[in-house]
């Protein structure tokens, strides 16, 4: 078993929190994605359940024992980073098998492990090479070989396809997935990019600011997430955001249409998907500023109420900069926020 629990952690650099009394429960196989802008504190939190860096306060337990006052060596973890980090003077077999002799592994067990991962990652072929005759994505390949091969209890990942190509990143992806669902392994995965996050998480832990906004599957994460800064930073394009003001007993005036929305004392804001958009009468007044085609559907970037308001429709639809238009929200998408704590209303 290998569930991970972090209780209170926070890390101080002097004057400047980097986190915040985190709090997170991660299952024995799961596999966890932290997601969040550069600067939220997601890599230091990866460090700290390392034990590269040292938290300023709080817990750390993997499988039922705490580990914060362990060495990196003895918590039973293992790490891919960025930069691949392959010895350039070892073969990719011996990169592999690296760990493992550092160990003390018997050869047979070092040989079994090494061509066991090397299958899994489909570099089998690749055992005799150097690292210079490799191109990135084999490279990345034999760095995450390398940390299966230890058959940790929990793998940490810090944005470790960032630096391949688009093509590349996706056929890395896919084969991530399986390989560590195959493995059995607890993961942890750090990212600033959405798709990865949504394409590979059996959860995903949004960071801001240094703190936990909202840890749920990737389908709760972009139909319901918990803050406006969730719907703002997931999605791709994000949410719209649109002012609504109390009318009535759960009624507001949103763009110059009356909608129905939850009991609230005040004024609130109104939220939706691009893709939660319609085309047809009685909907808010807006005039196209953008058009992009995008293949299977457009996306349009308009004016609603003096603001910017995306939406995407079918690419058969033709529409040109200067058109009016009028945009009919889907009912069962709208969601709404708090003006002032930016969290939702259900």
């Amino acid at each position: 078993m290998a569930e991970i629990i972090i209780k209170g952690v926070a890390k101080r650099f002097g004057a400047f929190t980097a986190l915040h009394q985190v709090d997170l429960t991660i299952a024995d196989q799961e596999f966890m994605v932290l997601l969040g802008a550069s600067g939220c504190g997601k890599t230091t939190l990866l460090r700290i359940i390392a034990g590269l860096e040292t938290q300023s306060e709080g817990e750390i337990w993997i499988g039922g024992r705490r580990i914060d006052h362990l060495p990196p060596r003895k918590r039973g973890i293992a790490m891919v980073f960025q930069n691949y980090a392959v010895f350039p003077h070892l073969t990719v077999y011996e990169n592999i098998a690296f760990g493992l002799r550092m160990q003390k592994q018997p050869q047979g067990e070092v040989d079994s492990r090494v061509r066991r991962t090397a299958e899994l990652m489909h570099i089998e072929q690749l055992l005799q090479r150097y690292s210079g005759q490799l191109s990135g994505g084999q490279r990345q390949r034999v760095a995450v070989a390398r940390a299966l091969a230890m058959e940790p209890d929990v793998i940490l990942m810090d944005e470790p396809l960032s630096n391949l190509d688009a093509l590349l990143r996706l056929e890395m992806r896919a084969e991530l997935k399986g390989v560590l669902a195959a493995s059995k392994t607890t993961a942890i995965y750090v990212t600033h990019d959405q798709v990865e996050a949504m394409s590979l998480a059996d959860r995903i832990a949004v960071m801001h600011q240094g703190r936990i906004v909202q840890a749920a599957s990737p389908v709760e994460v972009y139909r319901n997430p918990a803050a406006r800064f969730v719907g703002s930073f997931i999605g791709n394009p994000p949410m719209n955001f649109l002012p609504a003001k109390k009318v009535g007993d759960g009624q507001f005036m949103v763009a110059g249409q009356t909608l129905t929305g939850p009991s609230a004392s005040g004024d609130i804001e109104f939220a939706i998907r691009p893709e939660d958009m319609e085309i047809g009468p009685g909907g808010f007044a807006a005039t196209v500023r953008v058009v992009e085609p995008l293949g299977a559907h457009t996306l349009v970037t308009t004016e609603v109420d003096g603001r910017v308001f995306r939406v995407v429709i079918d690419s058969n639809i033709e529409v040109k900069t200067g058109d009016s238009l009028s945009l009919v929200p889907r009912a069962e998408r709208i969601r709404w926020f708090d003006p002032q704590t930016t969290s939702s209303i259900r």
